[in-house]
Order: structure tokens, then sequence, then C-alpha cells
């Protein structure tokens, strides 16, 4: 490996990482909102949220690659023009193409790996997913029954609760 591809790639690492924690951060948040009201105030242990919420991570994570792709490549590329290293690589000889060869070769294994992730790994993650899910929904239904509301969640049957005692 030759020191230009240790620079571009170098530039580009660091970034990537950044830029796909928090892609990946926000869209948990944006999957996690969808279903708070049937997750949370349910008595789980922590162990269980640390589950559901590694599961989605997995899950998420072949949506927030392509993003962080481009964010970093934009931030590395913009940094290396900003400090003139671009200037210098193009001063020397150096193509704008050969410049960028070893972030292509870094982003065709990350394809290969987020191809094989969404085929085999993904599909088995989302039964857990939803089955966790299945289960943390069934665990107590007693709390979406609220005061003073009809409540719809037996089949056939609407009832009105005025007041709850404890459980």
């Amino acid at each position: 490996m030759k020191k230009i591809d240790k620079l571009v790639l170098g530039s580009f690492i660091g970034p990537f990482f950044l830029t796909f924690l928090v892609v990946d951060f926000i869209l948990l948040t944006v999957n996690m909102l969808k279903y708070f009201d049937e997750i949370f105030g349910k008595g789980l242990s922590f162990w269980v949220y640390m589950e559901l919420i590694s599961y989605f991570l997995i899950s998420i994570s072949p949506m927030a690659l392509p993003l962080a792709v481009l964010l970093s490549s934009l931030m590395a590329f913009g940094n290396l023009g900003e400090h003139f290293e671009l200037t210098a690589l193009k001063s020397s000889g150096i193509s704008l193409v050969r410049a960028l060869q070893p972030i292509g070769i870094f982003v065709v294994f990350l394809t290969i790996l987020a191809f094989l992730s969404n085929n085999y790994l993904v599909p088995k993650v989302n039964l857990k997913t939803f089955s966790l899910l299945y289960d943390i929904r069934m665990k107590s239904p007693a709390f979406d029954i609220r005061e003073g509301v009809f409540y719809s969640g037996i089949p056939n049957y609407a009832i009105k609760v005025n007041q709850k005692m404890d459980e």
C-alpha cells in the first residue's frame, strides 16, 4: 500500500465510522419511536431493552451504510481539498481517479459485506426482532387500558374503565 493510499484511506475511515454511528443512532431513534407505546412501561429488564436495541441496530445498519459512505467521502475529500493535499496530488501527476481508488476498493468490500448481511443476517434478525416485540406487547395488556377511555383490544368487546386499581 502506497503512502497516498494510506493518506486518502486514513482521511476517509475516521469520518466513515463517525457518520455511520450518527446515522445509525438517528435511524434507531426513529425506529424505536414507532414502537414507543408498546415497548416502554411494561416493567421489563434492562437486558431485554438492550437485546431489542441490538436487533434494531443490526436491521438498520444496511440502510445507514450508503449515507455514511456518501457523507464521509464528502468530508474526506473536502478536508483534503481544504488542506491543499488534492492540489499536491494533482501537481505531482497523480490523477483524481487514482486518488479515489483506495476508497473505491474499500466501498466494494463494504458492498459485499452489506449484501451478505442483507441476504443472511437481516432476515433472521427481523424474525427475532418482531417475535420479541410481539412478546413485549403480550407481556402486560393491562397497561393498555386507560381510565375513562373505551378499550377495544378484546375482540367483539368494548369496555370503559372508570377507575383502575393497582394492576
